[in-house]
């Protein structure tokens, strides 16, 4: 199966076109073909002429494309509803599946981390996105994705592993005697190789159902950070 996977929910983006499945059924079987990246602040401008010029250039047809996996969030609200809006419309055309994939999982499965895992993510203004997972899931247990000021952050994660792409927050929380591991910075295969996973155990959405995942405050936390 042709994938192609989006990420638009940081200041730099990327596309990448895959092969999934082809070799085995193994959940894993994800042969990157081209990797495109997308500079920040012309997503806009540049996500569809670049899609098209990727399969052009592989020798591919937007018919071909089997499936979808775009990241949904967390991160900028222009980006993603840039990346989520290019996707509807090209799954709603071809009648395509869609993996929306969570930026906080692909850290976790990117790391390969057991047990207790924490993704952080940096949120700006002192900010940081959190995902706590166990892995292996228990039956009828769901992650929890928040978002914590980042003396929240160092507090809570104590007994986690933490894991984030982010070196200052890695560093942050190396300092306060956590146990961190720090990844390569997200792109668009890590979509795709979550994606495909998601894929395969049917966890995918139609275009109607796809939204971002912008882990906002509540309206009672936000009251509470003015007024302290």
């Amino acid at each position: 199966m042709l994938l192609l996977a989006i990420d638009t929910s940081g200041k730099q983006g990327s596309i990448a076109l895959a092969r999934a499945g082809e070799k085995s059924s193994d959940s894993d079987d994800v042969e990157l073909i081209e990797t495109v990246p997308l500079a920040g602040g012309t997503f806009s401008a540049q996500l569809v002429p670049q899609i098209a010029e990727l399969l052009t250039a592989q020798g591919f047809d937007k018919r071909d494309i089997g499936a979808f996996a775009v990241a949904s969030g967390p991160g900028s609200f222009t980006g993603l509803r840039i990346g989520l809006a290019v996707v509807k419309a090209l799954a709603e055309i071809l009648g395509k599946p869609i993996a929306a994939v969570s930026l906080l999982e692909v850290c976790v499965f990117t790391s390969g981390a057991q047990g207790k895992v924490m993704a952080a993510l940096d949120a700006g203004r002192s900010d940081v996105y959190v995902g706590e997972y166990e892995i292996p899931a228990k039956a009828g247990q769901f992650p929890r994705e928040r978002i914590l000021t980042r003396s929240e952050f160092l507090v809570q994660a104590k007994g986690w592993m933490v894991v984030t792409p982010d070196a200052a927050l890695a560093e942050a929380a190396a300092a306060t005697g956590l146990s961190v591991s720090t990844l390569p910075p997200i792109s668009a295969i890590a979509v795709a190789r979550l994606g495909w996973r998601k894929i395969q155990s049917r966890e995918t959405v139609t275009p109607e159902q796809l939204e971002a995942n912008y882990i906002r405050r509540t309206d009672a936390e936000v009251l509470e950070r003015i007024g302290s």
